[in-house]
């Protein structure tokens, strides 16, 4: 098997992958601080000690080269002042002489002399004695110190060659010597400081190497400390999702009296009492459910009588005295209405069961609204509103419950020509590569933003009070949208106040496939801009 290196694609999503690991794992989180904390407080203290360190160091060799080179010049002083001298060969051996006496008293080889300028040069003194190591370091600032400050001590930091390029830390430490009849000498003492180089790198190697392994170690605690802490949260997290999920059954192990402990019986408490009164209210919907379908059924046989009984005396009305045909007029309304609202109250009990079962056929939407206008057209022109049909696309065949659909259709037309003032209402059908629609659009009074949020509730009207010519009980639109869900499609809604109200009923051109876009808009075109006191508001199921 060929190891494959990551492609492009991969390392371009990796700062996005990271940074959502980083937002989903509270251990990495955690982890990630700590060391990085950690790291801060390792790395400071560790430039701290190095550098404190290493100034100790070179103040001790510092002191030791000074000491050193005190003593040597006092020695090499000292033998200059018992010698005698008395022809310039004795003068050129008495400086051989002092610096053999430094090199000596001294842990250096790195001597040199040179005679302080300015002094009679009638006199023949012994020639300069300089050293090639020392000769290219010793600098002009230092030399001149030395050249006057007559017994006292001074010294430089200097590089000095290591053959090659390379170079090694030192010390120069320059003074005066006197030789009697001669006079005053420059005397530098170098001192290699390569050892004391080497034992602050092995410090500093040291203590890189303990930072490092104690930063690991440090990460290996947190991961382990973090990794008991964090088990219980994810543990928490997990249940509460598979509790969420509707596992109503799920609970967090128990284990000792620590605070996880108390947070797992708390947690699995409260998910007790959540099932117990989760179960209630389902037993309760379930009797709720089961109360309104049996009532529905059992109402079913004794209507049906009543209302072969009112047909029979409807049809006989004209034969009857004012009162009393007006009163079979009503009669048949109501008994009408009463069979409307059965059937509504079968279907939603039919949904809230779960057992309604789509019966899909090909179904041309256009040529369906164009008999839902002609059913409803006389109604329209008792309110005196015109009906219009625009349809610039939808003309194929769409897998659909027929009945379901135009049951959506005639409640929304009905439902614009109840509010729509008179005004005309214009039913519009168009299609897309992924949906077909229908959009119902009327001028009237229009809706607030309180009237949208609750347009689809059960029993809910916007205004009671208002004379129904369709005879609405009030589950129209929630029973639409059960059947618009039911083909996985879309039903929402656009109104303002004083402008109108638009429904758009969407359906997938292929069943089961999901819908991108819908090929009508909402709000619709001619919305136009609302009134400043108005609201405009859209609502999806």
């Amino acid at each position: 098997m060929r190891f494959r290196w990551p492609d492009r694609e991969w390392w371009r999503q990796a700062p996005s992958r990271m940074a959502r690991l980083w937002r989903r794992s509270l251990q990495l989180r955690t982890i990630t601080i700590t060391l990085a904390l950690t790291g801060v407080a390792i790395l400071v203290t560790g430039v701290y000690m190095a550098l404190s360190i290493s100034n100790d160091l070179y103040q001790s060799r510092l002191d030791e080269a000074l000491r050193d080179s005190s003593r040597a010049t006092t020695s090499a002083q000292s033998t200059l002042n018992a010698s005698d001298v008395s022809s310039a060969d004795s003068g050129k051996n008495l400086l051989n002489t002092a610096l053999q006496s430094v090199q000596a008293s001294t842990s250096s080889r790195l001597v040199a002399a040179y005679r302080v300028p300015g002094q009679d040069t009638t006199i023949l003194a012994p020639p300069d004695r300089g050293s090639p190591a020392l000769n290219p370091v010793i600098s002009d600032a230092l030399r001149e110190q030395v050249q006057n400050g007559g017994n006292k001590q001074f010294y430089q930091s200097v590089a000095l060659p290591a053959g090659g390029d390379a170079t090694d830390p030192g010390i120069v430490v320059g003074t005066q010597l006197i030789l009697p009849s001669y006079g005053r000498y420059e005397l530098y003492v170098g001192y290699n400081l390569r050892d004391s180089e080497n034992t602050l790198l092995f410090v500093q190697s040291t203590l890189l190497l303990a930072g490092l392994a104690l930063i690991l170690l440090i990460g290996a605690i947190t991961w382990v400390i973090v990794r008991f802490v964090v088990e219980p949260i994810r543990v928490a997290a997990q249940t509460s999702e598979r509790l969420a999920a509707g596992d109503l059954a799920v609970r967090i192990p128990e284990k000792g009296e620590d605070v996880f402990a108390s947070l797992a019986r708390s947690f699995n408490g409260m998910a007790d009492s959540l099932q117990s009164q989760i179960n209630q209210l389902a037993t309760l919907s379930q009797l709720q459910q089961r109360f309104v379908s049996d009532v529905s059924h059992e109402l079913r046989t004794p209507l049906t009588t009543i209302r072969l009984a009112g047909d029979v005396i409807y049809d006989q009305r004209s034969s009857f005295p004012p009162a009393t045909e007006r009163t079979a007029e009503l009669l048949h309304t109501q008994i009408e209405r009463f069979d409307r609202l059965l059937s509504d109250l079968l279907e939603i009990s039919r949904y809230d069961a779960g057992s309604v079962v789509l019966d899909p056929e090909p179904t041309n939407l256009v040529r369906l609204a164009e008999d839902v206008i002609d059913e409803l057209r006389p109604v329209a022109e008792q309110n005196g509103c015109e009906l219009r049909l625009d349809a610039p696309g939808g003309y194929f065949d769409v897998g659909m419950d027929p009945r379901r659909i135009r049951r959506i259709v005639r409640n929304l037309v009905g439902n614009a020509i109840e509010h729509g003032e008179g005004a005309p209402v214009v039913v519009t059908v168009d299609s897309n590569e992924t949906a077909v629609a229908l959009a119902v659009r009327d001028y009237g009074i229009g809706m607030s933003a309180q009237d949208v949020n609750h347009v689809f509730d059960r029993f809910w009207r916007a205004d009671p009070s208002r004379k129904r010519t369709l005879g609405g009980t009030g589950l129209g639109l929630a029973i639409s949208l059960e059947d618009a869900t039911l083909h996985s499609g879309w039903l929402q809604v656009w109104s303002a106040p004083g402008q109108g109200s638009c429904f758009r009923l969407t359906l997938p051109r292929v069943t089961g496939r999901e819908i991108t876009s819908s090929p009508l808009p909402l709000p619709p075109a001619d919305a136009g801009d609302p009134a400043p006191h108005s609201s405009e508001t859209e609502a999806r199921a």
